[in-house]
Parts: C-alpha cells; sequence; structure tokens
C-alpha cells in the first residue's frame, strides 16, 4: 500500500456492537490521536498499523477484555505502561505478536488473563512468565530465540503452548501442566521426546527437530494428532498404544518400512512421503487396524511410490480412500 494513501476506511460495526468493539486493523495508523476511544469498548484490534506506543487512553478503559496490538512497531518500553494500567486490570486477551520486543513484558496486574501472545518478537528468554496470571489457557511464544523451557511450572489450567521456531533443545518443566491439550515445538533443536509424564495431550507437533527416535510417546494414549515431519527418524516404533490418533505425520524422514501402527484403528490421515520405502508389503502388512478408516495418505517420493499400478495397489490397500498423495478420488 503506498504510505501517502489514506488509510481503508472500515464499515461501521452493527449498532449494536458499535460500542464495544473497535477493529481498526490494516489501517496504516501511526497514532491514535484521530480515533474516538468510547469507554464501553469491550475490544479493541490495532492489527497491522504503524503504531510505536500506546495511547494511554487506552488505560480508562475499564471493560476492555481483548486488545490486539499485533503486528506493530512496538518495542520493550513501549508496552512498559501496560505493568500500571489497573483500570484494565480485567483483561483476558493480549495479543503483542510481530513487535520489536526482546523480552517478556510486565503482565503482573492483568488477575484474569488467558490469552497471552507474544510470538513473532525477539524474546531470548521466558524470564518474567512467572508472573503471568495463572488463569492463563493459551500461551504463544513462537518464532522468537528462546533457548530454554522455564518459568511455566504455575500454568496449571493451560490448555495451548506454542512454542515453534526457537532455539530449544531439551523438552523440560512440563510435568505440572496437567491440563495441556495442544503443545507445538516445532522447528527447534530437540533431540530427545519428553513429555514429562503427561498424558493428555492430544495435538503434539515436533516438526523439523533433530530427533532420531519415536520413543518417549507410549503413555500419551489421549494423542489424536501428531507431527514428526523432517527429523531423521529411521524406526517406527512406540506408536501402538496411541489408539486414538486420527493423523500421523511421519513425512520426510529415514523410515524404511511401516511399523507398530496396525492398532490404530481410528487413523484418517496418514503422511508418509519422502521417506525410504521400497516395497508396498510393509505397508499392506501394517495397515490392517485401520483400511477402513483411512482417507488420506502421502507416500510420493519413496520408492514404493514408482511400482507399477501404485494407485490401483493402494486402492486396493485402501477400500474407502480419498486420496494418495496429490490425486483425489470421487
Amino acid at each position: 500500500m503506498d504510505s501517502s494513501a489514506k488509510p481503508e476506511i472500515h464499515d461501521p460495526p452493527p449498532e449494536s456492537d458499535a460500542a464495544t468493539l473497535l477493529d481498526l486493523s490494516s489501517c496504516q495508523l501511526r497514532d491514535l490521536s484521530s480515533v474516538d476511544l468510547p469507554p464501553t469498548l469491550v475490544e479493541v484490534d490495532l492489527t497491522a498499523n504503524r503504531l510505536t506506543a500506546l495511547d494511554p487512553r487506552l488505560s480508562q478503559l475499564s471493560n476492555l477484555k481483548k486488545l490486539s496490538l499485533r503486528q506493530n512497531l512496538l518495542n520493550d518500553d513501549a508496552v512498559l505502561p501496560l505493568s500500571s494500567w489497573h483500570s484494565i486490570s480485567a483483561l483476558q486477551e493480549l495479543v503483542l505478536r510481530d513487535n520489536q520486543m526482546k523480552m517478556i513484558p510486565d503482565v503482573t496486574i492483568f488477575k484474569m488473563l488467558l490469552v497471552f501472545d507474544v510470538s513473532f518478537n525477539e524474546i531470548t528468554s521466558l524470564n518474567g512468565l512467572s508472573k503471568v496470571s495463572n488463569t492463563l489457557k493459551e500461551l504463544y511464544v513462537s518464532k522468537n530465540e528462546v533457548t530454554k523451557i522455564e518459568e511455566i511450572e504455575h500454568f496449571h489450567e493451560l490448555q495451548i503452548l506454542e512454542l515453534g521456531s526457537n532455539r530449544l533443545r531439551v523438552m523440560e518443566n512440563l510435568q505440572n501442566l496437567s491440563s495441556l491439550l495442544e503443545l507445538w515445538l516445532g522447528r527447534n533443536r530437540i533431540r530427545v521426546i519428553d513429555l514429562c509424564g503427561l498424558k493428555c495431550i492430544k495435538k503434539l507437533s515436533l516438526q523439523s527437530n533433530r530427533l532420531t527416535s519415536m520413543t518417549g510417546l507410549e503413555e500419551c494414549v489421549a494423542l489424536e494428532e501428531l507431527y514428526l515431519s523432517h527429523n531423521g527418524i529411521a524406526k517406527m516404533e512406540g506408536l501402538s498404544t496411541l489408539v486414538n490418533l486420527r493423523v500421523l505425520d511421519v513425512a520426510s524422514n529415514k523410515l524404511t518400512e511401516v511399523n507398530d501402527i496396525a492398532n490404530l484403528t481410528r487413523l484418517e490421515d496418514l503422511w508418509l512421503n519422502d521417506n525410504q520405502i521400497a516395497s508396498l508389503d510393509s505397508l499392506a502388512e501394517g495397515v490392517t487396524g485401520f483400511r477402513e478408516s483411512l482417507t488420506t495418505i502421502y507416500l510420493e517420493r519413496n520408492p514404493c511410490a514408482t511400482s507399477p499400478n501404485y494407485m490401483s495397489r493402494m486402492r486396493e490397500i485402501f477400500p474407502k480412500i480419498e486420496q494418495v498423495d496429490s490425486e483425489i478420488f470421487a
């Protein structure tokens, strides 16, 4: 967008929402001097602007529950005033994603916080999380430069933890997160799976790490989605107890055959592409439990995918298949 052009004018919200919702996303605003901030506002969305400071009038919105400052130009000093804005201490959702912060801001006063997002910044440490309310249900710190999982032990209500695209080497300090349902750790430097005794997780992503083994998942019997692509795993193991799995992604590893998944009777999506699986025979033998449930499979760029009658054989093995690689069946 031409920087000299006027910001896009959004249609006003319905009258019933006019006094509670303010959406100024993508307006390219440098400040809020031209904006009216009614005291009845419950939600303020300032995503994709050019703010370098917080308007002090925001601190007077005593009904505010959701504040999004995503994709602006805010640094640590710019967000410092938040720590003293007691009038909005009932805030439940604070989004500071995609700014220029180097540390976790002080949000101690927000005792009812449910969602906290500081992804896509330049944060090097999770120091400061210990002051975040234990009411938190969703925490997003992806695409930063964090090297250690710490100061999260008090988040007993946390359901989603996103720490992808950091510099983590070890899975640790997760044992108290008894309510955790989703753990996203893709694009790190993790070598060993260690869920610290957690058994209730339903979605786990460890894509693009440095894993060479799948062991460590055996007790995660609630798992429904497991993403392990782009690692160095040579053998499928430790999966037979994961009977609730619906999605299994082990693409781009070093697998030579299909093992330990015959019990996965609920499996719907299986990603095996970009491995070294030589024969469809091992696949046919290993999938007895989910022949009827599987709807999508990817095997492209394996030696077995070049065999004669590949597609017809796949449809023979999986009678209800809807997609094989890029081919979708009617």
